[in-house]
């Protein structure tokens, strides 16, 4: 499983040059279970890199959106199922939608408006659906949110730390724009080859395997370091600073190891 999984890794990073460690950040999200957010201006394939890794997810039901102010509940969970609703019960027809997909990617998430906002934050951080009566868990392994800028209203703020990784997404290095228009004519002009794959059980395998990773190695260091970035005026919550540690058994996971290490 873990080889599929860096194999998948591997692919991905072929694809895109300059991008190996948000590669790698969002293999760790993955692993971790943990929602990741990429940060940056339009055309440095913040979309693009999470379309490559979805397309690598076995049979995933992936679902990928573009919200605007005006996405309505009904694009993103599913409409209500018209023949229950005739019988008065709400129920959800979920097919195709965010409710039933393996890896979720919600663009310009921060546009996202009041009438979503209550049910995106309960899936981001409950990994559950909840409308009207409705409630029922998300098959989702990682929730992927893009935005060109940061929120700057007090309400978004919530949303903002629903996602424990966020990847700042530039540009690539001048020296390395020569690589990036080579690889991009490439993609353009030759026959995709058939991505390496890895299904969504064997991904639920290597998350369950995380949770068994050793992290007593690292636990009086951990505490230190939230006192000192608490002490520098550094804000964490005692929620982040407990999953911070998904993302370091996942990661030592990602190195072969059973027991994290500073």
């Amino acid at each position: 499983m873990m080889e599929q999984l860096q194999q998948v890794l591997t692919y991905v990073k072929q694809q895109f040059v300059g991008k190996d460690t948000i590669v790698d950040l969002l293999g760790v999200a993955l692993v971790a279970q943990e929602n990741a957010f990429l940060l940056g201006p339009p055309g440095t394939a913040k979309s693009a890199l999470v379309r490559a890794l979805s397309r690598c997810i076995e049979n995933g039901n992936n679902f990928e959106y573009l919200l605007t102010r005006f996405t309505e509940p009904n694009e993103i969970f599913g409409p209500f199922d018209i023949r229950q609703l005739r019988e008065g019960q709400l129920v959800t027809n979920t097919e195709g939608m965010l409710p039933e997909a393996a890896l979720v990617f919600l663009d310009e998430i921060f546009i996202a408006n009041s009438a979503i906002l209550n049910s995106l934050l309960t899936a981001l951080n409950e990994r559950l659906f909840r409308r009207g009566k409705e409630n029922r868990p998300l098959p989702a392994l990682l929730f992927v949110g893009a935005s060109n800028q940061l929120p700057e209203e007090p309400a978004l703020a919530a949303l903002l730390d629903r996602f424990l990784l966020r990847i700042p997404c530039g540009y690539v290095d001048p020296d390395q724009l020569g690589a990036v228009l080579q690889a991009g004519w490439q993609l353009a002009t030759q026959t995709a080859a058939t991505p390496p794959t890895i299904t969504p059980d064997d991904i639920r395998r290597l998350q369950a395997q995380a949770r068994q990773v050793d992290l007593s190695a690292i636990q009086a260091p951990w505490v230190d370091l939230v006192h000192r970035l608490r002490n520098a005026g550094l804000a964490l919550s005692d929620r982040r600073a407990v999953k911070l540690q998904h993302l370091f058994a996942a990661s030592a996971l990602l190195a072969g190891r059973q027991a994290a290490n500073r």
